[in-house]
């Protein structure tokens, strides 16, 4: 059990090749975690703790490079990053390892997928974490083309745009292929309406930071959802809060009511 540098194995889906990591008790709940935008398996869930806080609870910890992403392929089509598409990626890592159910966990972008996943497939989602996404998974999360426009441009100098320029050093530090992310923001923000919101009727729980001025209102989307709680990790904003010891402890509790009310 690797819970600080997990080997990362292949899958292929769809003329791709995938990356992803199975580590934590192979004898434990499966929980499968979908990054964010122009992040990776390891930059959301490894370096922050995720990994080492999820296998020592005793759970097997399952996390897919979303295709554009880390280790696995990079189309530079922007037909190839739709939320259902992606979402079928992760059906996929769980039929090849044989899963049959398992909780889903995704910040940000992989929120997104999550709940687009969950509407086809609920009968593979034991549960949902929403992080990083609130009600703006149904509102939208404002004007996304000046992040593919930063994303593009030559160098970070002559980048104005705020949000723009924070998504080209993130997308640097990270040592992202640019053109896959601007492939992949043109077409991955597609909306989950109110009322497809309202038929994901499995446990959720919705954890933004009070600071995030992404994700939108958890409560909002909470009271829309049947069977979902929100959470506010206080003091953090979008970048910060996925790895906020507030949300690994509610995440920690949340999964053993559900244990315990098995």
């Amino acid at each position: 059990m690797n819970l600080n540098t997990p080997d990362f194995s292949f899958y292929q889906r769809d003329g791709l090749k995938l990356a992803y990591f199975d580590e934590g008790d192979p004898a434990g709940e499966p929980v499968l975690l979908i990054h964010g935008f122009a992040s990776t398996a390891s930059v959301n869930w490894v370096h922050p703790g995720w990994l080492k806080t999820l296998g020592t609870a005793g759970y097997r910890v399952i996390a897919i490079d979303n295709r554009g992403h880390g280790q696995s392929d990079k189309p530079h089509d922007s037909e190839a990053y739709y939320p259902p598409i992606m979402a079928e990626d992760a059906i996929g890592l769980l039929n090849h390892l044989g899963i049959s159910e398992a909780h889903v966990m995704g910040y940000s972008m992989g929120a997104r997928i999550s709940a687009f996943l969950a509407l086809a497939h609920p009968e593979r989602v034991r549960s949902l974490v929403f992080g990083g996404l609130g009600i703006n998974l149904c509102n939208g999360v404002g004007d996304w083309d000046p992040i593919a426009e930063a994303l593009l441009a030559p160098s970070l100098d002559g980048i104005t745009h705020e949000r723009g320029r924070m998504f080209r050093m993130f997308a640097d530090q990270t040592k992202s292929d640019r053109l896959a992310l601007a492939a992949c923001i043109a077409t991955n923000r597609i909306l989950v309406s109110r009322e497809d919101a309202a038929r994901i009727d499995m446990p959720c729980l919705i954890a933004v930071g009070t600071k995030d001025d992404i994700a939108g209102s958890p409560q909002e989307l909470a009271d829309i959802m049947p069977n979902a709680t929100a959470l506010d990790i206080p003091g953090r904003d979008h970048m910060l809060a996925v790895g906020d010891r507030v949300f690994k402890a509610a995440v920690l509790e949340f999964y053993a009511g559900l244990s315990n009310n098995a």
